[in-house]
């Protein structure tokens, strides 16, 4: 029932009310014995409700619940309903709109939740445009400017890379405009956000290569300042040596590549990383294992180590977001995120918020290691 939402529901009630299973002043069940009996969200019954309410064949009474109406009968009434269902179902193929802007999205991140966030979408009903930043703060700004001069009730955003905020996003917030942060969060904003456990997915990859009998482990990544989502697997990699017992060589730590940020996918940038990880290599080469907080990263690591003439099989390299290689297998250990959990959530947060219901500042979405 919930791929056809309040619908349903608004027709069901005034069927029980035409057949006279519901008379006038009796009591109509309550958004949470509806979305329990139906199996529906309690936003979809909420709706269903609230259109039966306009359209007077339920009063909802604060306190008390929601009872039908004096004089709802068949007969002419029941035109009236069959007119009201009409007019429910023309309002539809005018769908509310609701945005989503991300820096960039791939097959090994962002694709997935890309789909989830547009099903999710289509399912409450809502039709939902989308903007790819690319990394760029004065393209987010711009689409947050297009996105409201076109109408979207909500939004849904991936803040870009390394600010502390974008000022039309603050001005979002401070107006109560309903929007959801979905990957990361902003400190200092109090905004729903829904991401992953990003300190506890890195301290899962080092101490899986601590117990594979590594002491010995780098960190690769792009600069971490002002992104939670870099600053805590870097948090989490240097807690993980703590839990277990182990100094941590802050030179171990590579946070300069920058050839993986959407704004720098030219080429040039990755050029310059490869020759920072190979002076890295060759000044550490007793350093085996490495966790790169980015997919693209260790694809990288792991090019320049056969370019030097080594084995693979002599390092082991762990990431987030990895792909399978063409036998469907994971090309390396790394930390699986649930895009698709992260998109329906994200959705379902923002609706909320547009039937003006409180909503958690954060929801932390469950992760999985997955062993190559």
């Amino acid at each position: 029932m919930e791929g056809h939402l309040y619908e349903q529901l608004y027709k069901h009630i005034l069927h029980e009310i035409k057949e006279g299973q519901l008379k006038a002043g009796d009591r109509v069940s309550s958004e949470k014995e509806l979305a329990e009996r139906f199996g529906v969200s309690r936003i979809t019954s909420k709706k269903a409700l609230e259109k039966l309410a306009e359209a007077g064949v339920i009063k909802r009474i604060q306190g008390k619940g929601s009872f039908v109406a004096d004089g709802i009968r068949g007969g002419l009434e029941h035109k009236r309903h069959s007119e009201e269902i009409t007019n429910l179902e023309s309002d539809e193929k005018e769908r509310p709109l609701i945005g989503f802007i991300i820096s960039n999205f791939s097959d090994e991140f962002g694709l997935q939740l890309l789909r989830s966030i547009e099903k999710q979408s289509t399912e409450h009903k809502y039709d939902l445009i989308i903007k790819r930043t690319r990394g760029s703060r004065d393209e987010e700004e711009r689409a947050i400017q297009l996105f409201v001069r076109l109408g979207i009730k909500g939004l849904i955003v991936t803040p870009i890379h390394g600010q502390h905020y974008n000022a039309e996003l603050l001005r979002l917030v401070l107006d109560k405009f309903p929007v959801v942060f979905v990957d990361r969060y902003l400190k200092g904003i109090p905004v729903c956000s829904v991401y992953t456990d990003n300190k506890k997915a890195a301290q899962d990859l080092t101490i899986h290569l601590i117990g594979r009998g590594h002491d010995k482990i780098a960190f690769l990544s792009p600069p971490e300042e002002n992104t939670s989502t870099l600053e805590e697997r870097l948090l989490g990699y240097t807690l993980a040596f703590t839990q277990e017992g182990l100094k941590l060589n802050q030179d171990y730590c590579l946070t300069n590549l920058k050839g993986t940020l959407p704004m720098n996918l030219d080429g040039t940038a990755i050029d310059s990383d490869k020759e920072t990880i190979q002076r890295f290599l060759e000044q550490y080469p007793d350093v085996k294992a490495f966790v790169a907080s980015e997919f693209l990263v260790a694809t990288m690591l792991a090019q320049v180590i056969d370019s030097l003439g080594k084995s693979l099989d002599e390092y082991e390299i762990v990431c987030f977001d990895s792909l399978n290689d063409y036998l469907g297998k994971p090309i390396f250990t790394h930390i699986q995120q649930d895009e698709r959990r992260m998109g329906e959530e994200a959705v379902d947060l923002l609706v909320s918020q547009l039937f003006g219901e409180a909503v958690p500042e954060q929801r932390i979405i469950e992760h999985r290691i997955i062993i190559k």
